[in-house]
């Protein structure tokens, strides 16, 4: 704990006087262009990753980086989602997965559960994706986890979409969706593109989006 308060004070100490106009101007509004929905896990920074200001994202962190879809009893991500979309007007929704993911490998090597049982319920909100990963070969271990780290992406952009303030800004074209998997050791990412069913590199194809070409924004 002494390294996060000794942290705290460097901050207050040198990064925030270097900011202190920004924190000025954030300290009675927000304004941020993008919701970014991310696994909980300490290696992934948001932030750091896509190298942004405070402000510039509202970011969603779980396990997992789950979006359960929209029903009668919405919870606390739901109630961000829709906060997101409606009051704060973002124009883009990335949902990021990552390498090395505990909870996808959870999922893909059948880890029993039974004590942690509010992680297995959790967790449940990938269904959709095991269901898809197991009906396919996987050459290794490796592969497997790999391939369930993806198939969650997509699952969990098919679930966002259930969300009514997310389904109305996708038919006014008002947002557009992004799936993006992060690769902790080599600093990359991989974007699924909408087009294709595909993941790509989203260094070679930065433009790359999720969201169907009817459905996209215009940037």
């Amino acid at each position: 704990m002494k390294d996060i308060i000794d942290g705290f004070l460097k901050f207050q100490r040198d990064a925030f006087p270097e900011r202190a106009g920004l924190f000025r101007e954030l300290a009675t509004r927000q304004a941020p262009r993008a919701l970014f929905i991310s696994c909980s896990d300490s290696r992934l920074v948001p932030e750091l990753v896509t190298q942004r200001e405070p402000g510039d994202l509202f970011v969603i962190r779980n396990a997992g980086n789950i979006v359960p879809s929209y029903g009668p009893e919405p919870g606390g991500v739901s109630a961000s989602v829709e906060y997101a979309v409606s009051a704060l007007h973002v124009s883009d929704i990335v949902i990021c997965g990552h390498s090395d993911c505990g909870a996808m490998t959870a999922i893909a090597s059948c880890t029993c559960l039974d004590h942690m049982p509010a992680v297995a319920h959790w967790l449940r909100y990938a269904d959709s994706a095991r269901v898809v990963n197991e009906a396919r070969q996987h050459k290794t271990p490796l592969e497997r986890v790999q391939s369930m780290v993806r198939e969650n992406v997509i699952a969990q952009l098919a679930n966002i979409k259930t969300h009514p303030a997310v389904r109305l800004a996708l038919e006014e074209g008002r947002v557009s969706l992004h799936g993006w998997v992060y690769d902790i050791e080599t600093g990359s990412i991989d974007a699924l593109d909408g087009a294709t069913g595909r993941f790509v590199s989203l260094a070679a194809q930065p433009h790359v989006c999720a969201t169907p070409a009817s459905h996209a924004h215009a940037a």
